[in-house]
């Protein structure tokens, strides 16, 4: 089992998840968003089954920073600027195979590694 996080190392939930299958000893590949965008492919995936809303960290510093409170951005726009801008995801996004989650989500993972 091989699970991708993406997320930044300075965000506490994506060192949460990072440790969480860590200590359950599951191969991890951490792609730093800092470092390398996700591509807007990967980010549809997501948006496909938790919607684009669920992506987006409103409480994020980087979400005020852009005064984006009253933004009414299209899904797609939304993707874009996701893309461009990696700290107003909600970290970490996960993924093993087809599984998703967003956020942490350690009822979820759990159940993946059978823990």
């Amino acid at each position: 089992m091989e699970v991708q996080i993406f997320g930044v190392q300075k965000d506490a939930e994506t060192r949460k998840a990072l440790r969480f299958f860590a200590e359950r000893r599951v191969r991890t590949h951490f792609v730093d968003l800092r470092e390398r965008p996700a591509s807007l492919g990967e980010l549809r995936r997501f948006a496909q089954k938790f919607g684009v809303a669920k992506l987006v960290d409103r409480e994020s510093k980087r979400f005020a920073e852009l005064g984006l409170r009253s933004a009414a951005l299209s899904d797609e726009r939304w993707l874009d600027r996701l893309a461009e801008e990696p700290m107003l995801l909600r970290l970490p996004l996960v993924r093993q195979q087809q599984r998703l989650t967003v956020g942490a989500a350690e009822a979820e993972w759990k159940s993946w590694v059978g823990k």
